[in-house]
């Protein structure tokens, strides 16, 4: 069997603002896909960037479209500096997530902003992007699209997890692949790490210094969005209509929120994962370097929760979004209905070339 190979550039910007994240990955498939992560890094937004993200939620149209323009360009510095600097010109395509500014699937609408066509024009080079667009359009959530990457390359594990701006889980139910968006973390652990002048809780300690607030852990097991059933998905909309209004209250004491808040995100995962010694989930995204919180989830579970070397733990998200256009190049699925709630599955992303 003649081996498929692939050498592409995975490009992720989250929810929690930390940056890009940019992993230059080889793609190959004999009887099943392997990949390999040769470089990776993460540029971090300036201040006035992450405010202008930040803001972008309360843009006009035309506001939009300029921020859509200039954060276009700026994208394309971004990864023309990656490129530059680890040589890697010889690429089969840039594939690009872009950072989501408004996730509405519920109105038919999602926006990630530096999906331009003319991304490809600056950097000379085929692009892959626009993910989620497609599926919305379908009826589905357009959220979350990583599940097809755990299916196919991260298969040995009964849950993947990942603790970004929001933790998502994935797993196998009765034959099909399901995820769900299952509460927020970084987005808002991280706006009060800078309330009290830190741009994250290194390792917890903020939240491990904090007491528990059981009045506080009440108010937020208590919303509505828990008790929906997958699909389901959460933008930032929802933190600033649901979470913080309940936080706001409590600020007389925000390393008592950070443990409150963190309690919380430990007994939501916990409620999602079987109570299992046998099972193992494998766990990535920023959050699990917040020892505080990790510490509390294991307490609420005996599945293992695994932790994989730090460039998986980083870069997972930008490897899958690579993985998605390279499934996209071939014309293959790369979006599960079984996740989304779309009327079927199907192939999305749109392919420039320079």
């Amino acid at each position: 069997m003649k081996t498929i190979d692939y050498k592409v550039l995975g490009v992720m910007s989250g929810t929690s603002l930390d940056g890009v994240d940019l992993a230059y990955i080889h793609f190959t498939k004999d009887s099943q896909w392997h990949f390999k992560i040769l470089k990776a890094e993460t540029t971090r937004y300036s201040p006035e960037w992450k405010k202008k993200l930040n803001d972008g939620l309360n843009c006009t149209y035309r506001e939009l479209e300029e921020l859509d323009e200039e954060y276009t360009s700026y994208l394309a510095t971004i990864i023309s500096n990656f490129m530059d600097k680890h040589s890697t010109k010889k690429l089969d395509a840039v594939c690009s997530h872009g950072h989501t500014i408004k996730h509405e699937p519920e109105n038919g609408f999602t926006l990630q902003i530096g999906n331009l066509p003319k991304l490809a024009a600056l950097l000379g080079a085929r692009v892959v992007c626009d993910f989620r667009v497609q599926d919305v359009g379908l009826g589905g959530q357009g959220a979350p699209l990583v599940p097809i990457g755990d299916q196919l390359l991260f298969a040995p594990y009964t849950y993947c997890v990942n603790l970004g701006g929001f933790a998502n889980i994935s797993t196998n139910k009765d034959g099909d692949r399901i995820a769900y968006d299952i509460c927020a973390v970084n987005t808002v652990l991280n706006y009060y790490s800078e309330k009290l002048g830190k741009e994250y809780d290194d390792g917890g300690k903020i939240a491990r210094s904090g007491k528990f607030d059981p009045d506080l852990y009440e108010l937020l097991e208590a919303l509505p969005f828990y008790k929906l059933n997958s699909p389901k998905s959460l933008g930032m909309e929802w933190v600033n209509s649901s979470i913080l209004p309940i936080l706001k209250s409590f600020e007389e004491d925000i390393p008592s929120i950070m443990n409150t808040y963190c309690q919380h995100i430990a007994s939501e995962i916990a409620k999602n994962m079987k109570d299992d010694p046998n099972v193992e989930a494998l766990f990535t995204g920023g959050g699990v370097f917040n020892n505080f919180l990790m510490e509390l989830l294991q307490q609420k579970t005996t599945a293992k929760l695994s932790i994989p070397a730090s460039e998986i733990v980083n870069f997972k998200e930008a490897v899958i979004f690579g993985f998605l256009g390279v499934l996209k190049l071939r014309e293959e699925i790369n979006v599960l209905s079984s996740v989304t709630g779309a009327e079927y599955d199907h192939c999305a992303g749109l392919v420039y070339e320079p």
